[in-house]
């Protein structure tokens, strides 16, 4: 019996040694493409038009200047729509300041009223998406918390690889505090947005990213979201059974400020594995798997070396091998992504020295928390999102939509931010001449 037990962990054992090897590899090669799409931001980028969708509901943590960054970019061609419940949300006033700072942009503030059968995100896209205006080549879409860079907008515009239906970015958390509920929620982020690359069978992320305004008319973009409360899961849905890709670009890695306490932060992972859960059921599927294997093995590591130890008997050896070498695969791939920091977002890195020395170090932390995050998502249906309580059914339908408590999310105003995050939108100069007046 204990020869089948020994036999059964050295063969989970060499799981999940060969799977946190690939995840290394993956990381290396993340860096590369990385770099080098980063090289090319002075290449001619594409024209036309473009229209950008910006759901907002309350003030996120340094609104003010992610809605700033969205109002200069280097395109020379977009308007912007910014979507919102209602007149009384408390972000429509900062929204009506910032855009009469930025005249020489397009701006329209649309509201989409209160979300009957489905997400109010969701219902918000469907109000701003609606009449589209004749002239728009690109519908690209962002959330109010992503902060992105002068490039953003441009660099997801380059749709023209075939076989490509989408392009997509990601967020890079930006702790406003280095407290262990953001350092944790930090390191799980940048764990998953590393798994993006060079090829095209990517989801798609619901705050940055873009599709030809064409296309996603001949998908039914609009009609396929009624009733759903994802928006980006549903798109990646219809672009894959389309027979068609999702390109990744790098430059489109969002800053995105972060503050949660602890119990928000556990809220926080546990929404974001139950929508996966309904909407793309075999990546969820592979990370339970993944997750429970290399959790399960770290573990086992540790208390086969603790028993045989306090033993004195051998193979102790064995199993401690095992999570040194788990261990160090991990410190070498945090330490890779890491290095990304002077990459994406090279002012910020004095501020995430913290984290980031907390991502390389405590990885087998974050690792157990992100997967205590995904095994919470096995059971019950239900989550809170923005105040509102959704009940979620077969396929990703809404089957209840309600009040929930309050939003756990613990936001602050800009002046409460660190002087390195205020300044990511770049100095606060009029945008470029090629924007066109505001309508």
């Amino acid at each position: 019996m204990e020869r089948a037990l020994w036999g059964i962990y050295l063969a989970l054992a060499a799981v999940a040694l060969l799977q946190a090897f690939l995840l290394a590899l993956q990381t290396w090669e993340h860096r590369r493409f990385a770099r080098s799409r980063m090289r090319e931001l002075d290449k001619p980028h594409p024209t036309g038009r473009a229209a950008v969708f910006c759901p907002c509901k309350g003030v996120d943590v340094g609104l003010e200047n992610n809605l700033r960054a969205i109002l200069r970019q280097d395109h020379h061609d977009y308007e912007v729509v910014f979507i919102v419940e209602s007149a009384e949300d408390p972000a429509c006033g900062l929204l009506r300041r910032v855009m009469a700072e930025h005249p020489r942009v397009k701006t329209r503030l649309v509201i989409a009223g209160p979300a009957v059968g489905c997400g109010q995100k969701v219902h918000n896209l469907r109000a701003g998406t609606a009449n589209l205006d004749p002239g728009i080549q690109y519908v690209v879409f962002v959330d109010s918390d992503a902060r992105p860079r002068r490039e953003w907008l441009r660099s997801l515009l380059r749709l023209d690889r075939p076989g490509i239906g989408a392009s997509t970015g990601y967020r890079w958390f930006i702790p406003t505090r280095p407290t262990l509920a953001n350092s944790l929620l930090y390191s799980i982020n940048c764990s998953i947005g590393l798994l993006f690359g060079p090829g095209r069978y990517h989801l798609i992320w619901g705050g940055s990213w873009a599709m030809r305004r064409e296309l996603f008319e001949q998908l039914g973009v609009r009609e396929a979201w009624k009733g759903t409360l994802s928006d980006d899961l549903v798109v990646s849905r219809l672009v894959r059974r389309a027979g068609l890709g999702v390109n990744y670009q790098p430059p489109c890695m969002v800053a995105s400020p972060l503050d949660y306490p602890g119990r928000a932060m556990l809220s926080f992972l546990r929404r974001q594995y139950l929508v996966g859960r309904f909407y793309a059921p075999r990546h969820w599927l592979m990370g339970l798997a993944t997750g429970t294997n290399v959790n399960l093995v770290m573990l086992a590591s540790l208390a086969l070396t603790a028993s045989g130890l306090i033993a004195g008997r051998p193979p102790f050896w064995i199993p401690l091998g095992v999570a040194a070498a788990l261990y160090g695969i991990g410190v070498f791939r945090a330490s890779v992504r890491q290095s990304l920091t002077s990459l994406f977002f090279p002012g910020l890195q004095p501020m995430l020295g913290g984290v980031r020395r907390f991502d390389i170090w405590a990885g087998p932390l974050a690792t157990l928390v992100n997967w205590i995050g995904i095994v919470s998502s096995l059971v019950g249906r239900e989550m809170v999102w923005r105040g509102f309580r959704y009940r979620l059914a077969r396929a990703g339908q809404i089957q209840l939509v309600g009040c929930g408590p309050a939003a756990e999310e613990d936001h602050e105003n800009d002046d409460q931010l660190p002087a390195e995050l205020r300044s990511i939108a770049g100095p606060a100069a009029e945008p470029g001449v090629m924007h066109k007046k505001a309508g």
